[in-house]
C-alpha cells in the first residue's frame, strides 16, 4: 500500500512533451486526491486521501512555474484500520467567502466532515458518522447547498445527507443502483443536478428535488469510477468506466427534451487495462498539434508508419471522435490522432524522446492501491499545472420543472473546433494520457 505523488508543469509549447515532472513525493497508497477550487491562505491546496486512514492537505508554493513545490500543511487521521477512499471540496461553484469544508469517505462505511481554517491554516473535525454498512466508495457535496452532502457505498445506497440535522437518518436513500456506487458529482454550471455511476455499470442523472426517478439512465458498459463534469460546459460529462475505458456524454437531451440516455460523444477503450482517473482541465488550448504533427508525419518514411501501424491500432480503440493524444507516460513514444471522420486508421506519429516516468502520474497526481487514482489540477494560477473536474439557456423539462444553470461560469462549445484538454489514467498499464478533445 504504497503510492507516489507527481507534480507537473504543463506548456503547450513543447507540443510532444507538454508535461514537465516538478517534483515527486514517495507516500501511503492514494485513493482520491483533488484541488481546492479557491486558493486557502493565498495559496492552492490540495486534499489526499489515503491508505493509511489519512487526509492530508498540502500547498503549491512559488512562483515561478517550474519552481512550483507541494508542501505539507496538516492532516487527519481517521483510522490506521482503514482506508480513506474519497474526499470532496465544498467549493465547486469557486465562491470565496463561505465556510470551507472538506467530505470525506473511508473503508469502514463512515462518512467525515472537516472545516479548515484559512487564517491559522487548520483542519478541524466537525462530525463522523456511519452511511454504509460497507465500503462507502464516495462522498460529494451539494455545490448549491453545502449543507448536503451525498454518499455512495458497496451496499448499492445512494444517500444524501443535511449535515446540520442528526446524521444517523439521511434525508433519502436510493436504491435505483443495483451494486455498488462508487461515483457522484453535483453539477457546478446546473443547481438541482446531480450525476451518478456505479458498478452496475449505469451513469444516472438526478434532479435532486426527487430523487425517486432519475432523469436518465446511461449504460456505459462498465463500472464507472469517476464522473467529472466539464469546468464551463454545462451538458457535457466525462466518465472513467474501467474495463469499457473512458467516455464523454452528451447530456443536453436528458435535461431540456426527456430523453432517457445521454448521447456517448467520445469514447477511448483502453486493451487490458482499467480505466480509474479522468480529469478535465481549466486551460483553453491552442489548437497547435495539427501543422507539427503533419510536418512530423512527412518526415517518416511508409514503411515506418506501416510497421507501426499494428501497434497503434493494438493500443487505441478508434471508435472515437476528435481526440488527439498530446502526452502519454511513462514512455512518452508516440502521438496519436484519433478523429471518427478520418479515412483508414489513425497512425502513430513519431515523437521526441522524452524522459521516462515510473509509476502513473497525473497533473498532480497520486497512484493508489489499484494503480490508478483521480486526477488533480490546481486552480488558476496564470499557467500554473492546472486541471479541473456549459451551455444553452436554462433548460426546461416537459413538465415545467427546469434545471437552472449559473450563466456567468458557462459558455456554449456549440461554436465548431472547441477545444478542451482531458488527462486520463489506467490501472494495470499505469499510463497517463493528455488529450485535447474537440467538439464540433
Amino acid at each position: 500500500r504504497t503510492g507516489r505523488l507527481y507534480l507537473y508543469h504543463y506548456n503547450e509549447d513543447q507540443p510532444y512533451i507538454p508535461l514537465t515532472e516538478i517534483q515527486r513525493i514517495d507516500t501511503a497508497a492514494i485513493l482520491d486526491i483533488k484541488w481546492c477550487h479557491v486558493p486557502v491562505a493565498e495559496h492552492p491546496m490540495v486534499g489526499i486521501a489515503n491508505s493509511t486512514g489519512a487526509v492530508e492537505f498540502c500547498r503549491l508554493t512559488g512562483s515561478e512555474k517550474k519552481s512550483c513545490m507541494l508542501e505539507p500543511c496538516f492532516r487527519v487521521d481517521l483510522s490506521a484500520q482503514h482506508l480513506a477512499l474519497s474526499l470532496d471540496w465544498s467549493t465547486g461553484r469557486e465562491q470565496c467567502g463561505c465556510p470551507l469544508r472538506v467530505i470525506s469517505s473511508d473503508s469502514e462505511g463512515k462518512l467525515n466532515l472537516f472545516s479548515v481554517d484559512e487564517s491559522a491554516p487548520s483542519v478541524h473535525v466537525l462530525n463522523q458518522w456511519e452511511a454504509h454498512k460497507f465500503e462507502a466508495w464516495i462522498a460529494a457535496f451539494n455545490y448549491w447547498d453545502t449543507n448536503i452532502v451525498y454518499s455512495g457505498g458497496d451496499d448499492s445506497l445512494l444517500k444524501g445527507w443535511d449535515t446540520r440535522c442528526s446524521p444517523e437518518t439521511p434525508v433519502f436513500t436510493s436504491r435505483r443502483h443495483s451494486m455498488g456506487v462508487c461515483s457522484i458529482q453535483c453539477s457546478p454550471h446546473r443547481e438541482n443536478l446531480l450525476a451518478t455511476g456505479s458498478y452496475d455499470e449505469h451513469v444516472l442523472l438526478w434532479d435532486t428535488r426527487n430523487m425517486k426517478q432519475p432523469l436518465a439512465d446511461t449504460h456505459v458498459e462498465g463500472g464507472v469510477w469517476r464522473l467529472k463534469w466539464h469546468p464551463t460546459c454545462d451538458f457535457v460529462l466525462l466518465a472513467a468506466c474501467m474495463q469499457s475505458g473512458f467516455k464523454i456524454l452528451d447530456c443536453r437531451g436528458s435535461m431540456a427534451e426527456n430523453m432517457e440516455e445521454c448521447i456517448i460523444l467520445s469514447s477511448y477503450v483502453l486493451h487490458n487495462s482499467l480505466a480509474y482517473g479522468a480529469d478535465w482541465s481549466r486551460l483553453c488550448p491552442r489548437d497547435t498539434l495539427t501543422a507539427t504533427q503533419d510536418s512530423a508525419a512527412a518526415c517518416q518514411s511508409l514503411e515506418e508508419l506501416v510497421g507501426r501501424s499494428e501497434e497503434g491500432d493494438e493500443r487505441l480503440n478508434l471508435q472515437v471522435q476528435n481526440l488527439k493524444i498530446i502526452y502519454e507516460s511513462p514512455t512518452a513514444t508516440f502521438d496519436v490522432i484519433l478523429d471518427e471522420e478520418s479515412e483508414g486508421p489513425a497512425l502513430p506519429l513519431k515523437a521526441e524522446g522524452g524522459p521516462k516516468l515510473s509509476g502513473d502520474p497525473d497533473l498532480v497526481r497520486g497512484s493508489d492501491l489499484k494503480g490508478s487514482s483521480d486526477l488533480a489540477g490546481g486552480p488558476d494560477r496564470g499557467g500554473d499545472p492546472e486541471s479541473a473536474s456549459g451551455s444553452d439557456s436554462g433548460a426546461k423539462r416537459p413538465n415545467g420543472v427546469g434545471l437552472d444553470r449559473s450563466g456567468d461560469s458557462t459558455r456554449s462549445l456549440d461554436s465548431p473546433k472547441e477545444m478542451s484538454i482531458v488527462a486520463t489514467c489506467s490501472f494495470y498499464d499505469n499510463i497517463l494520457h493528455v488529450w485535447k478533445w474537440e467538439m464540433s
